[in-house]
């Protein structure tokens, strides 16, 4: 078996040869996440839309890979409009709303022409033996 272990989600594909996230051992990388429904196969025209698709495909990635999104240590935002946080913190508090136990986060300016309104990685680290 090899060391590194590529995880896929159903429906979410990069157009390069990369999978969603990688793990090795208990760490857990993602690739970039980007609001593509996959099971319309669009992108949402709202902020609100696309942050609902990524966060269902942060409980996806996680869920294959064997953890929770309580695992998770870090989450890098690029935003189209930086001024939109309050739209992402929306989805932040629905999935961590304990304030003593939310991971780290930083959120930066997105590429201004993409259909992209905001885009995401995240770090994890998992239970041994997941």
């Amino acid at each position: 078996m090899a060391r590194r272990q590529s995880i896929h989600i159903e429906g979410y594909q990069h157009r390069n040869p990369i999978p969603a996230a990688a793990r090795v051992g208990n760490i857990l990388m993602t690739g970039v996440i980007q609001g593509l429904d996959s099971t319309t196969n669009s992108v949402p025209e709202t902020l609100e839309g696309q942050c609902e698709v990524i966060f269902r495909h942060i409980r996806s990635i996680m869920e294959e890979a064997g953890g929770t999104p309580e695992d998770i240590v870090k989450v890098s935002f690029w935003l189209r409009d930086p001024d939109q946080r309050p739209v992402v913190n929306k989805e932040w508090i629905r999935m961590f709303p304990d304030p003593e136990s939310r991971p780290a986060r930083h959120t930066a300016p997105g590429t201004p022409n993409s259909p992209y309104l905001v885009s995401c990685e995240f770090t994890a680290v998992l239970e041994d033996g997941r």
